[in-house]
């Protein structure tokens, strides 16, 4: 079957990307909605793109938790773990909480920590040295724990620690966790999981923070029941929004809600964790969804990565403006010091990965000593320039640990924790989006192998990575603040619900330098202007020359619309991804 034309004949463009646009039979849905409903006819393309009927697309457009918040009650083990919370609660047990250490495992720790201080009381927060512990509840630990606490709440792990949930006998464990189980659970007291295999899969989208928001919920109710009024849980949903969007969690569904209330919440600037971080970030309006991704939650990961593993959970549940501050200050050191960190392995990665090759199923690289913190990060990276599963391992002596990225439509977690079951690595789990791992020296190649085998029959790889999906064609001059604050309103935009990328045909440009790696575009159409673009790491492509040597040839523009708020004004700006000559 012949592929379909190139979108606006784009067959190689500046980066060497063809260019692949929406079918016709898309074009006619959107068209027929735009007509029904009245809406933009280039927001019609991405609700038509997003499954969306012309009579739901109101509600799409505002979703609220009071329609889309399921019971709680509807995940196995809820109401049980939500009594036994409720139930240390009320007698006065003494209380743990052994959280991963990323932000999402950060952030439920944070929650229950709020809610409980909310109510009167202090728990214990436990999360394992990266290094030194690795990922999950270890045995130590966990005895250490349970000869002090009569109740151990393991958020964002747990659900694959049968060995260390035994050992926390005699006390009780509740695990309130996202990660993909196999059919055998741990020994615990509940197991929270929509990704249970007895589960049926409706939730499995939820990040594991979710769930502990669920299981407020439910121990609300419980509490309700008993006279007694809990905690305002609305005022906790920044932390909810910026796991959501920080763990790579699908925006759709429920998650949506969670990350649009999530936004408005932190607005508000009432945590002060949250608060600081945003002003060492220099976070100057609104938070967005990319605020999220790609200010605070690195920000927040990097205790994690390469220092102090609890300094991100303790940032999320301070209640002092100068400790907050100092946490903030020292996380935003570390991160400066990751990045660094990962451009020397991303480097280092994809050099190899291309003397590998970049066309099959599977892309991954792995080397001595490279940082286990960086690892998922480079992953990522990889995954991103070559739209593929990636998977980066760094060694230490005969043991290496490694992170994997996924793209949608692979659920690279089920292949790792199948590869992990046949015996070819240590250990192996993780969810759709991403995985970890642990492998023998003389085992890799045969592991990466198997995994790819089992990932090319997903699908992986099928996709060329020089395709550059567009959404439709805008006219420059209709490119404006109110369609950009349109579009918004179709978000957020992250997983499984990419922000729209629109072309912008035959148009001039104007490019002036932002510092060294940076242009800023003025853009003309045939009509009139069109929005000022921007280009970040302008010259790390051949897009940057090419534009700012661009004199008087006429370009398409590949992009996206945002609204740019900076100094109180909002207004319209195009963000570029790519460019052909007209």
């Amino acid at each position: 079957m012949s592929s379909p034309a190139a979108f606006l004949n784009v067959q190689a463009s500046l980066t060497g990307r063809r260019w692949v646009g929406p079918d016709a039979g898309a074009d006619r849905l959107a068209e027929a909605m735009a007509q029904a409903t009245r809406l933009p006819l280039p927001l019609c393309r991405i609700l038509v793109s997003r499954g969306v009927p012309p009579d739901q697309a109101a509600g799409f457009l505002a979703p609220t938790l009071k329609d889309l918040l399921p019971d709680p009650r509807s995940l196995r083990d809820m109401e049980k773990a939500a009594a036994r919370l409720v139930r240390a609660l009320t007698s006065g047990e003494r209380i743990a909480i052994f959280a991963d250490y990323d932000v999402d495992g950060g952030a439920s720790a944070a929650l229950l920590l709020a809610w409980l201080r909310a109510l009167g009381r202090d728990a214990t927060l436990y999360i394992p040295d990266r290094i030194d512990e690795g990922y999950g509840p270890n045995v130590p630990a966990m005895q250490a724990l349970a000869r002090d606490h009569g109740l151990i709440l393991c958020v964002d792990c747990g659900t694959l620690s049968h060995e260390p949930v035994a050992a926390a006998a005699p006390a009780d464990v509740v695990i309130l966790d996202h990660h993909l189980a196999t059919e055998t659970l741990p020994a615990a007291h509940a197991v929270v999981n929509p990704n249970r295999q007895d589960e049926d899969g409706s939730l499995a989208h939820l990040c594991a923070a979710s769930v502990v928001f669920l299981a407020l919920v439910e121990a609300n109710r419980q509490l309700r029941g008993q006279g007694t009024a809990g905690p305002d849980l609305m005022a906790l949903l920044d932390l909810v929004a910026l796991a959501t969007v920080a763990d790579v969690a699908p925006l759709i569904g429920v998650n949506r809600a969670f990350v649009r209330q999530g936004l408005r919440v932190m607005a508000r600037r009432e945590r002060p964790g949250l608060r600081a971080l945003a002003d060492i970030a220099r976070m100057d309006s609104a938070p967005t969804a990319y605020a999220l991704g790609f200010l605070l939650g690195p920000r927040v990961n990097a205790g994690g990565r390469i220092g102090q593993a609890d300094l991100g959970a303790r940032l999320l549940a301070a209640t002092d403006d100068a400790q907050a501050l100092a946490l903030a200050r020292r996380l935003d050191e570390l991160n400066t010091e990751r990045r660094v960190l990962t451009e020397a392995v991303r480097e280092e990665a994809l050099a190899q990965a291309e003397a590998r090759g970049l066309d099959g199923p599977l892309v991954w690289a792995a080397a001595e000593g490279w940082h286990p913190g960086v690892v998922g990060i480079v992953a990522a990276r990889l995954k991103e320039a070559t739209n593929r599963p990636a998977i980066v391992i760094g060694f230490d002596g005969g043991i290496g640990k490694g992170s994997g990225r996924s793209v949608a439509g692979v659920d690279l977690g089920a292949a790792v924790q199948r590869v992990a079951a046949e015996g070819l690595l240590v250990k192996g789990g993780g969810h759709k989006m991403a995985a970890g791992l642990t492998v023998d020296r003389d085992r890799l190649d045969a592991a990466m192998a198997r995994l790819s085998e089992l990932l090319a029959r997903q699908g992986a790889g099928a996709a060329g990575p020089q395709d550059l999906r567009i959404d439709g064609l805008l006219m420059p001059e209709a490119a404006n603040l109110a369609l950009a604050e349109q579009i918004e309103s179709a978000g957020p935009f992250g997983a499984s619900a990419p922000a729209p990328r629109f072309a912008l045909p035959s148009v001039s440009v104007a490019a002036r330098r932002m510092g060294e790696s940076h242009l800023r575009l003025t853009i003309g159409g045939r009509s009139g202007g069109g929005p000022e673009a921007v280009l970040f790491g302008a010259f790390d492509s051949p897009l940057g020359p090419a534009l700012e040597q661009g004199g008087h040839r006429l370009f398409h523009l590949a992009g996206k619309l945002e609204v740019n708020t900076w100094g109180g004004r909002s207004r319209v700006q195009f963000r570029l991804d790519d460019a052909a000559e007209a």
